[in-house]
């Protein structure tokens, strides 16, 4: 194990696993489910001047990840949004490794504490194969953005890529990475995992 991976990986490999192979009754470490990959994606597409939105889409999205995005283009035209076939509508990030726990560390301790009137991360975000998504309305949470420089809001999806076969087991490995779903009650090992 790299001695600078983060926080987030250490107490994974050393908290995390054990804890769900005791929870779950897993006879290899194999099976123990993991995250795989962020996936941020954020669409200008509805705004009026959309180069110069996107321009800073681009920047702000590189700012909060650490990593250059890719801009996206539309799939099909859409007279009423005025979108044309192949314009360039948004920007998207795919984080893997030492930076996607990175980020992961970030938005569990620093952003999601910062969101007003926060009550918890519904489970209903949760498909079939155990990715969870979520919507983030305002990217000023992350402390990383200078909120006197913004022009506009900033909203996109998250989705978090999991080896989890159900449901069930994609909240176990969420719960126990710190992620704070509504209406469960325990303690995320990795943050008591590092208080100790």
């Amino acid at each position: 194990m790299k001695s600078d991976m983060p926080t987030f990986w250490k107490a994974y490999k050393e908290i995390v696993v054990p804890h769900l192979m005791a929870l779950n009754n897993y006879r290899n470490i194999h099976e123990v489910p993991k995250i795989v990959k962020i996936t941020i994606n954020c669409c200008v597409g509805s705004s009026g001047d959309i180069k110069v939105a996107l321009e800073e889409a681009v920047k702000e999205l590189a700012l909060i990840t650490g990593q250059k995005p890719v801009k996206t283009r539309a799939k099909k035209s859409i007279s009423n949004f005025k979108l044309r076939k192949g314009q360039e509508i948004g920007c998207m990030v795919t984080l893997r490794g030492a930076r996607m726990y990175e980020f992961l560390e970030r938005f569990v301790w620093a952003a999601l504490p910062r969101v007003r009137d926060f009550r918890g991360l519904p489970t209903r975000s949760f498909d079939s194969q155990g990715n969870y998504t979520i919507g983030i309305k305002d990217h000023t949470i992350f402390p990383e953005v200078d909120i006197e420089n913004i022009k506009r809001n900033l909203g996109f999806d998250l989705t978090i890529v999991t080896t989890a076969k159900t449901k069930k087991e994609a909240i176990d490995l969420l719960s126990a990475m710190g992620f704070p779903f509504i209406g469960e009650k325990n303690k995320p090992l990795v943050l008591s995992a590092v208080s100790a």
